[in-house]
């Protein structure tokens, strides 16, 4: 346990931002798994129409600093080309 009162803080604050950042984490999984599970079963239509929830909510995460936003671009790019290159 710290001594001093500004790591008692600090440490208070990393807690709380690890447990925003799990939750936001959790998002970014759920919406990666609901889109491969859209491009996997064929569901074409449901995945194009999901597509901009899914750009919008990786965006967003990437925004906060969860996650990168090179990783959330690579992310949607190989999505979107996935829904692009599928057969309707």
């Amino acid at each position: 346990m710290p001594n001093i009162k500004s790591a008692v803080r600090r440490v208070r604050k990393s807690r709380k931002q690890a447990s925003v950042n799990r939750s936001r984490k959790s998002k970014y999984k759920l919406a990666v798994k609901q889109m491969t599970m859209y491009l996997n079963s064929g569901k074409i239509k449901e995945a194009k129409s999901f597509l901009p929830k899914f750009h919008s909510q990786l965006m967003k995460i990437a925004k906060t600093g969860t996650i990168n936003k090179k990783t959330a671009s690579r992310k949607i790019s190989r999505i979107a080309n996935k829904i692009k290159n599928s057969k309707i």
